[in-house]
């Protein structure tokens, strides 16, 4: 197995942000899809919305860790070939990407904050996760928790279909383009030829 060149990829801390998050995501919507399913009577929605709870925080954190591992380490450039709206089309993405991995667990720790039962977050069954004080302080808390809620759900379908396009352009410039786009972002391929 032939692995990619190093020159124009990224580099393991990079991928292992990458991957560890890209993952962890995909996670998050399970669960919470599964959550959302359940009934609320359920014994196992406490269990799962502790564990959404802890693993949305974890990528709150995981992503402020790989902003600032990517300030001083500079991602590869594009290819040279992409034409100007490709490259557009890619930086957006990205940046929609980043602006969802914020949006998410910030409208979520707003709707906990602002939950009329007050259950406490704890964060992997170890810490407790403080509320927003000036959400859960606040005389308009049912407006916090509407908004938060809406929110949450209008991106966590941006997300999923931003995330759909990624895929799909990262396939594309693989087994259409036969570039080295997506060998850049999984060690274990090569372009292809």
């Amino acid at each position: 197995m032939k692995l990619r060149n190093t020159e124009n990829a990224y580099g393991a801390v990079a991928l292992t942000f990458h991957w560890l998050i890209a993952l962890s995501v995909l996670t998050m919507f399970g669960v919470g899809f599964y959550m959302d399913w359940l009934p609320k009577s359920d014994p196992l929605v406490f269990t799962l919305f502790q564990f959404h709870k802890s693993l949305g925080l974890s990528i709150l954190l995981l992503v402020i860790l790989r902003l600032l591992w990517r300030a001083g380490n500079p991602t590869p450039r594009l290819p040279e070939h992409m034409p100007a709206w490709e490259r557009f089309a890619a930086t957006a993405a990205h940046y929609a990407l980043y602006a969802a991995l914020f949006a998410l667990p910030l409208s979520g720790w707003v709707m906990v904050s602002a939950s009329p039962f007050n259950i406490p977050t704890m964060f992997w069954g170890v810490i407790e996760w403080p509320h927003l004080g000036f959400v859960n302080t606040s005389p308009d808390k049912q407006a916090w928790e509407e908004a938060a809620e809406t929110v949450h759900k209008i991106v966590v379908w941006a997300a999923l279909g931003t995330i759909g396009l990624h895929a799909a352009a990262a396939l594309r410039h693989h087994f259409l383009l036969k570039d080295e786009v997506l060998a850049r972002m999984v060690p274990w391929l090569s372009p292809r030829s």
